[in-house]
C-alpha cells in the first residue's frame, strides 16, 4: 500500500491526513495488536446498557480493519472475546455473539474486495454451531486472499493458547530436546505469522490481559485513554507514529555513535 492509497480515504486537511503523511511506509510494523477495552465504560458515561457499547464499537472495527488495510500491515490481530469473558452476563453474550454473526454476514464482502484473509485464533469449537458455521463460512471464502491477514481472538487466552500448542507437540511426538522457540512457535494458533511488533490498548489499562503472551515478548505497547468505540482511523495512526519513533533493540545495546557523526 501507500500514501496515496490512504489519503483517498481519509477526509482532506484533517488530523488524519498529517498523522498519515508523518508516517514512513517503509517501516511499518508488520502486525499490530489490539485489545479492544473500554465499551462498558463507554455506554456507563452515556447512560446506557453495557451491551450498548458493544454495538458501538462494530464501527470502530471497521474502520480499523479499513485504515490496516490501507497502510499495508501484514497482520491484524483483535481480540474480542476472551476466555474469561464467559463469566460476564449471559444477555451480554448473546449480545457480543449476535454482533458478531451479524459484523461476518455485512463486512464478508469488503473483506473479499480489499484482499484480506480471515482468521480466527482461539478455541472457537467452544461456541456455538451457528457462529462456527459464520466462522468457518468467512474464512473459507477469503482464504485465497493475499493480502492483510485479519486474527480475530474469539474464545482466546494466552496461557490457553500455549496449552494448545503443548498438547499439539505431545500428539505429534515431538521430542523434548527437538523443540525450540521456532518449532513451538509454529505450534501456536498464529502459526507462520509474523509476531506483533505493536500492541495498542484502549481505555488506558496497564495490562495486557491475557493477551498472546507468546508473542508479545518484544511487542512494543502503545497506550491511549481513548474508548475503544472511539477508536478510529487518527488514533491508529498516532500509534503507528509512536511506534515509529521508537528504537527497537530486542534485549541489545544501541551501539555507539561515533564522535561527530548524527
Amino acid at each position: 500500500m501507500s500514501l496515496d492509497h490512504l489519503l483517498e480515504w481519509i477526509p482532506k486537511g484533517g488530523p488524519e491526513e498529517a498523522l498519515a503523511r508523518q508516517v514512513e511506509f517503509d517501516r511499518l510494523p508488520r502486525h499490530v495488536a489490539i485489545i479492544m477495552d473500554g465499551n462498558g465504560r463507554w455506554a456507563g458515561e452515556r447512560h446506557l446498557p453495557r451491551v450498548e457499547g458493544h454495538r458501538a464499537g462494530v464501527d470502530a472495527v471497521r474502520d480499523v480493519i479499513e485504515t490496516s488495510a490501507r497502510l499495508g500491515l501484514e497482520v491484524l490481530t483483535l481480540y474480542a472475546f476472551s476466555v474469561e469473558n464467559w463469566k460476564r452476563p449471559a444477555a451480554e453474550v448473546n449480545t457480543l455473539m449476535g454482533l458478531l454473526k451479524r459484523y461476518l454476514g455485512l463486512e464478508l464482502e469488503t473483506l473479499l474486495r480489499n484482499n484480506i484473509r480471515f482468521n480466527v485464533i482461539g478455541r472457537a469449537d467452544a461456541l456455538a454451531p451457528d457462529i462456527r458455521t459464520e466462522l468457518l463460512d468467512a474464512e473459507r471464502k477469503t482464504s485465497k486472499n493475499t493480502g492483510m491477514i485479519f486474527n480475530i481472538a474469539l474464545n482466546y487466552g494466552g496461557r490457553t493458547e500455549i496449552v494448545d500448542a503443548a498438547r499439539r507437540a505431545i500428539e505429534a511426538g515431538i521430542k523434548p530436546q527437538d523443540l525450540d522457540e521456532d518449532r513451538f512457535s509454529n505450534l501456536l494458533y498464529t502459526a507462520r505469522q509474523p509476531d506483533p511488533d505493536l500492541l495498542i490498548r484502549t481505555s488506558g489499562e496497564m495490562r495486557v490481559s491475557n493477551f498472546l503472551l507468546w508473542q508479545i515478548a518484544y511487542a512494543e505497547i502503545w497506550v491511549t485513554d481513548t474508548l475503544w468505540p472511539d477508536f478510529r482511523c487518527r488514533h491508529l495512526l498516532e500509534g503507528v507514529v509512536a511506534y515509529q519513533k521508537r528504537d527497537r533493540r530486542f534485549g541489545g545495546i544501541t551501539p555507539a555513535v561515533p564522535a561527530g557523526v548524527r
